[in-house]
């Protein structure tokens, strides 16, 4: 999603300066005269430039404000005589945590582990849950509130274990949470009194979106294609088009991209509104979140069948 550059809070300092400069003050004085940078607003409409401007706001602490885990799984091949298989997709939640609700814990299901448990005995990795898994990252808001002030457009992203993982892998799935209102589906098939649970997939690989609409559809989900005509005119912020998403800047230059509706992704959970609410009712919502996420699986399995490491 686009939004302005997030500077016009950070120029506090450089504005005084100016200002001292115009009256004639001194250098030191100038320097006096300027006032510490506003501090971090999560009430801010702005977005930060990239995640480099982020990471580098003084008032943002990486573990208290926001979070990153990524897991990129350890494989080789030392015989001679056979070739071994290679990591074909990863799976990416660039606006997890508390900023799109619900993408982080579908990221790790999709990826094949537990939400709710990363860690396992002596802080080692916790185990998979699902028999194939897949690299993941997370980029995670962790504010009580205020964590759409953490978003950076994904066209915008240069964090650089996202982006190597991106340009490592033939596939990415990444996940994002939009509003049922932001996406304006034609009322004559999606009326605003009907259900508003729905998933637009985007991102320029067609083969990777024909496959995710049909499984999540026959998962029973609602799912469409923002590329097809009949909502491509609506759908231009949510098509995943841009060639620096992450989910683009895959080997083959494409991938697929999920813009989720928030009444889809609270129906995925018991506890929708919490972080560790999330994380701990995955597995209650009547079989839902498990129905998703097989649905993603199956379609990066289709996908990935097609693809033989040469």
């Amino acid at each position: 999603m686009t939004s302005s550059d997030h500077t016009a809070s950070r120029r506090t300092v450089l504005t005084a300066f100016a200002a001292a400069a115009a009256a004639g003050a001194p250098l030191i004085g100038q320097l006096a005269a300027a006032t510490p940078a506003a501090a971090f607003d999560p009430n801010s409409t702005t977005e930060y430039p990239s995640n480099t401007a982020l990471y580098k706001d003084p008032d943002l602490v990486e573990g208290n404000q926001y979070g990153r885990r990524w897991r990129r799984h350890d494989r080789f091949d030392v015989k001679l005589s056979e070739k071994s298989d290679y990591a074909r997709t990863a799976i990416l939640a660039l606006h997890g945590g508390g900023i799109e609700k619900g993408t982080s814990e579908l990221a790790l299901g999709i990826a094949g582990y537990d939400p709710g448990d990363l860690v396992g005995a002596d802080n080692l990795p916790a185990p998979a849950i699902l028999p194939t898994t897949y690299d993941y990252f997370l980029f995670e808001g962790l504010l009580s509130e205020g964590n759409k002030a953490l978003h950076v457009t994904s066209k915008n992203c240069d964090d650089h274990i996202a982006l190597s993982l991106a340009r490592s892998h033939f596939n990415v799935l990444s996940l994002h949470g939009c509003t049922f209102d932001q996406i304006k589906l034609p009322t004559s098939e999606f009326p605003t009194t009907g259900n508003r649970a729905v998933a637009v997939v985007g991102g320029l690989n067609p083969a990777f979106r024909a496959a995710l609409v049909t499984e999540i559809k026959n998962a029973g989900f609602q799912a469409v294609d923002a590329y097809n005509s009949k909502y491509s005119s609506t759908l231009g912020e949510f098509n995943g088009s841009h060639v620096t998403n992450p989910c683009n800047l895959t080997m083959l230059g494409m991938g697929a991209q999920l813009e989720l509706t928030g009444e889809l992704r609270a129906s995925l959970f018991g506890d929708y509104d919490s972080r560790s609410g999330r994380a701990t009712t995955w597995n209650q919502s009547g079989g839902r979140f498990e129905a998703f996420r097989d649905a993603c699986r199956r379609a990066v399995a289709t996908v990935e069948a097609t693809q033989p490491i040469l």
